[in-house]
């Protein structure tokens, strides 16, 4: 009887095969076959090839998180916190840089609304754990102004960084602290 693979499992797998062949040209049988199994266990943790991407997503999340658990955070000023954060994110996708790119294209094709939909989601749930981890505790008008500037340094730094894979880290580090030191955003950061 075939073993029943668990989730993360079959994550690296579909991740490992679209490194070969591309995100989209994947398909969920094969990830099935390369597994020994049948799609049913593939079924079993994904309901749809879109959820594969949100579990890779959900894994960047967790590297942010655990490294928000660093006891070398609290010392370092909040922009330095959010660095910090977000490069810990940007390195759990970093296997898998070119794939994660190819994601993002599959979810925007036109007439993929409900993927659209769900990466406005995530893009979202990733800021509020972004600025949770580091601990932010602005209230009312002024959380809402951060969350919004912090969104867009994420996703300046985010599509840079998809669009610019041999860049050394400390360029990539330098491009985020000039998101984050952006006009409103540092008056922000620094309360």
């Amino acid at each position: 009887m075939p073993r029943s693979p668990s989730a993360q499992q079959i994550l690296d797998c579909a991740l490992n095969l679209a490194d070969n062949c591309g995100w989209e040209q994947l398909h969920l049988f094969e990830v099935a076959n390369q597994l020994g199994v049948g799609l049913d266990a593939i079924a079993k943790h994904f309901r749809q090839k879109d959820d594969l991407v949100e579990a890779w997503f959900d894994r960047a999340d967790l590297a942010l998180l655990e490294r928000g658990k660093g006891g070398d955070l609290t010392a370092l000023n909040a922009e330095k916190r959010l660095e910090e954060l977000l490069m810990a994110w940007l390195g759990a996708l970093a296997p898998h840089r070119s794939v994660t790119g190819q994601m993002l294209l599959y979810k925007l094709e036109p007439g993929h609304f409900h993927l659209q939909l769900a990466g406005l989601l995530r893009i979202s749930r990733t800021v509020q754990w972004w600025r949770e981890a580091a601990q932010r505790e602005t209230l009312h008008l002024c959380r809402i102004a951060e969350e919004s500037l912090l969104t867009g340094a994420y996703l300046r730094t985010f599509v840079h960084w998809l669009r610019h894979p041999t860049e050394e880290e400390a360029d990539l580090r330098a491009l985020l602290r000039r998101q984050l030191r952006c006009g409103p955003l540092i008056l922000l950061l620094r309360r």
